[in-house]
């Protein structure tokens, strides 16, 4: 269940909240076997230690702005006190990660708060994903275009049964645009209209039903990276790259699995689909210090046509 709180204000906020609930029960209670990895460390997630040494997720995944992240956690855990069969709570571990949205939201007047975090978890719902510039995806960038939140999924046939492995991205990173291998940011021909080789984070969060523990999971979280740099990320010092993956399976039977290099394939593959897909989906957006361009979408895609990179069916 994915939810957002989208926050616009006057000219100088666009931020937010995006949340990822693993299911509509209490999670606190019933705990998923989790992982997070982290590509690079420049960043300001919160709750890392407790699920890399436990295996397991407790709270909701929040995403926001860097400078948020704080209230973020405080709010969530305000929450979670608040609600009735808590009372006796005294150790939570709220997850909730960051990219900096400071070009285009004032991120030093910090303006999320409880009231955006509840809204994102009342509001999370299965199904479809709205992406683009939502939620925690409202005020970043990505490969010198309007980034975003995005989403993909990949299905395998194994051991007689169907997986899923689903990707949500929050993009706010730098590097030249590259899709299926094409180098669509250099084709464009034009500088971006920011640094597209400098800082910036992403936050990947990986959901799938295939039974895994939590070091294949911490496995499988590795391979999304795989996915990062094939869309033409600079991996760069400044980027606090991140990935979270749990099992909505319960039961994980741990050991050797004989199907996982078929779930490396699907993350990869997953993650360089959500990221292009928020790209894709995000909207021109003005704030807080200039304006951030969106992907000129049809021309890109009459530029991949061109090329022979699009298959169509008859």
């Amino acid at each position: 269940m994915v939810g957002h709180a989208t926050m616009i204000e006057g000219d100088s906020i666009r931020t937010g909240v995006t949340a990822i609930l693993p299911h509509e029960g209490d999670l606190y209670q019933e705990r998923v076997p989790a992982a997070i990895v982290v590509g690079n460390g420049f960043g300001k997630l919160i709750g890392l230690s407790q699920v890399q040494e436990l295996g397991e997720l407790e709270t909701p995944i929040l995403l926001t702005g860097t400078l948020s992240v704080f209230r973020v956690a405080d709010a969530l855990v305000d929450t979670l006190l608040r609600t009735p069969g808590y009372e006796n709570v005294r150790s939570i571990n709220p997850v909730v990660g960051e990219t900096n949205d400071g070009y285009l939201s004032d991120i030093r007047a910090r303006p999320v708060g409880p009231d955006e975090v509840r809204q994102a978890l009342r509001v999370a719902t299965s199904g479809s994903v709205e992406e683009g510039a939502v939620g925690a995806g409202t005020g970043t960038q990505a490969l010198g275009f309007k980034g975003g939140i995005g989403t993909a999924s990949r299905q395998i046939s194994a051991a007689g049964e169907v997986f899923t492995v689903g990707v949500l991205v929050q993009t706010n990173f730098g590097g030249s645009l590259v899709i299926d291998g094409y180098p669509v940011g250099k084709e464009l021909g034009e500088a971006p209209p920011h640094d597209a080789t400098g800082g910036g984070s992403v936050m990947i969060v990986i959901a799938t039903d295939a039974p895994l523990a939590h070091r294949q999971l911490e496995r499988l979280a590795v391979r999304s990276f795989g996915g990062l740099a094939r869309t033409g990320a600079s991996l760069s010092h400044g980027s606090g790259d991140y990935a979270i993956a749990f099992s909505v399976d319960r039961s994980p039977k741990g050991g050797s699995v004989s199907y996982i290099t078929d779930l490396f394939v699907a993350v990869a593959e997953a993650t360089e689909e959500a990221i292009i897909a928020s790209l894709f989906a995000a909207e021109s957006t003005s704030g807080h210090l200039g304006t951030v361009e969106a992907l000129p979408v049809d021309q890109v895609v009459q530029m991949l046509d061109d090329a022979g990179w699009l298959v169509r069916d008859q």
